[in-house]
């Protein structure tokens, strides 16, 4: 049995069964993945996946937890491969981020700027993404963490750790009807055009959730990923925005004004996700503590290396 055979079989799983999918993405040829596959079932004694003809149609329930498996040593090696670069140089090295416009905009630069700080030969790679799409570069391997407040929970090979709670406000051009109310009501936000997020962003879900238990359906004429974009609109007059209260500076933003909404909807929580049994170097557990503080490496460990 050899590693790159291992490769080959996750690669096939990852690409919906396609063997000349997951030769492209190795650069390998087509049949000498098909080839190997069929030395290792051989080696094995069992058939990992369903065929018909030469096309693969499915995974064997023995193949599933051969794939399982595979999975677990794979990601062994690739610790082993970073425990040895960690103890030859932790002072470089690259930390790869998946996250969405939010996080990114207003989130994470304070503890970007903190850690390029501490550790100045470190690489910082960060890819922006929908919540999904970050959650599945987490899961594959090709971001060390993911960052986002919805969709990292549906991966089960991701730790997920809950980092900070934010809420709501309510964007206004000057002078606007809203700026009179004494106490804001869902029943009053209801009653304009809003702009807000697309579904899938940023507590979304949850603010229409709070609107439908009151009875209420809010006219959302507009959405985008961007709280930026949302408030460029209300500022047109187009109506009146939902964002997070943390990406709206009254002196940047100026002149729309905010009104406070954390008393109308419930907190939203930023989550990190984490490849469950990922080798984690020094550098990744001071970026995670730099972003959220309740975050130390022992909490990290736990979660990452529980099997439950």
């Amino acid at each position: 049995m050899k590693i790159q055979q291992l490769k080959y079989v996750r690669e096939i799983v990852r690409r919906g069964l396609s063997i000349s999918s997951a030769a492209n993405a190795l650069h390998a040829s087509q049949p000498g993945v098909s080839n190997q596959v069929q030395q290792l079932e051989e080696e094995l004694g069992l058939q990992i996946f369903e065929r018909h003809g030469k096309r693969l149609t499915g995974i064997t329930p023995i193949g599933q937890s051969v794939i399982e498996m595979a999975e677990r040593v794979l990601q062994d090696v690739e610790n082993i491969r970073q425990l040895v670069a960690d103890s030859k140089t932790e002072q470089s090295g690259t930390l790869s981020i998946g996250t969405t416009h939010t996080q990114a905009r207003y989130a994470l630069p304070s503890a970007i700027k903190k850690f390029s700080e501490r550790y100045p030969n470190i690489h910082l790679n960060m890819v922006q993404g929908t919540p999904t799409e970050v959650g599945e570069m987490a899961a594959t391997g090709k971001v060390d963490l993911a960052i986002a407040t919805e969709g990292l929970a549906q991966f089960e090979s991701l730790a997920i750790l809950p980092c900070y709670e934010w809420n709501r406000c309510v964007v206004v051009p000057p002078e606007h009807p809203l700026l009179s109310v004494k106490k804001l009501r869902l029943e009053d936000i209801a009653q304009y055009e809003i702009l807000t997020y697309v579904m899938g962003f940023t507590g979304r879900a949850k603010q229409d959730q709070t609107f439908i238990e009151k009875g209420l359906h809010p006219n959302v004429i507009f959405t985008a990923t961007d709280a930026d974009v949302i408030k460029t609109y209300v500022e047109l007059e187009m109506g009146i925005g939902i964002i997070a209260s943390m990406a709206f500076d009254p002196d940047k933003d100026s002149p729309l004004q905010a009104l406070d909404a954390k008393h109308l909807f419930p907190p939203s929580v930023t989550h990190m996700g984490i490849r469950k049994g990922s080798y984690l170097r020094s550098y990744m557990y001071a970026f995670i503590e730099f972003f959220a503080s309740h975050l130390n490496r022992a909490a990290v460990d736990k979660a990452i290396n529980h099997q439950g």
